[in-house]
């Protein structure tokens, strides 16, 4: 026999489940075509919505075509052509170091490692982790954004408050063959249902095992998009 679950892993996996059946086609919603458009859509995504994103990158990927192309790119020139963008000026920066360094360094690929991304300008853990899962099929962890920071301490799931801390607590619940989904199963119910103001909890697939659907004093926790 094995080991017994916890009551937060029995809920963990519970959650996971409703939340398939409630979104079973979530995936990532930003738009990309290479493992290079995929990072800088990232970076750009820092405390913007997809669609904004989605809706700058349509033209910036016909522009700058590669890693050199972008390292090169004039830094007012790529601002510009991203200002609309949240921080756009300090993103242009990034991502011109990043591609520098892509080219002078990984030989113009997207590199694979941890430790290889999070060294590029502008690339924290939870760019990541992105990277390495939809570019390169590797999942070492859960990304941690903004709905999955909100949602798993309304569920209970976690009571840490900063990404790092959530990503290494959740790992320890949800089964790896989730990492990857999951993220995308709380982003999907973070939009649709589990909003950071007035979520919805009446309509909630969720709601008779989440502790904070009957607190009426519950605020939002995260009030920012972590890297």
């Amino acid at each position: 026999m094995g080991t017994p679950l916890s009551p937060r892993e029995d809920q963990t996996l519970e959650v996971i489940d409703r939340l398939y059946d409630a979104y079973p086609d979530t995936t990532i919603s930003l738009n990309f075509s290479t493992r290079l458009e995929l990072l800088i859509a990232v970076m750009l995504s820092a405390q913007c919505t997809d669609e904004r994103v989605n809706s700058v990158t349509a033209d910036l990927f016909e522009t700058y075509t590669s890693a050199e192309e972008f390292a090169n790119a004039d830094q007012d020139e790529l601002a510009e052509a991203i200002s609309s963008i949240t921080y756009f000026n300090n993103k242009a920066k990034y991502i011109r170091s990043a591609c520098t360094d892509i080219v002078e360094i990984h030989d113009g690929e997207v590199p694979d490692t941890m430790d290889e991304l999070t060294d590029l300008a502008g690339v924290g853990r939870k760019t990541a982790n992105v990277v390495l899962q939809h570019g390169h099929e590797i999942v070492e962890g859960i990304v941690v954004d903004t709905h999955v920071q909100r949602i798993t301490r309304r569920l209970g799931l976690t009571t840490e408050e900063y990404p790092g801390p959530i990503e290494a607590d959740l790992m320890s619940i949800v089964p790896e063959e989730d990492w990857k989904d999951f993220t995308h199963l709380m982003i999907s119910h973070g939009r649709e249902t589990c909003t950071a103001i007035s979520p919805d909890c009446g309509d909630c697939v969720l709601e008779d095992i989440c502790p904070s659907s009957k607190d009426d004093n519950e605020v939002d926790l995260a009030s920012g998009d972590p890297w």
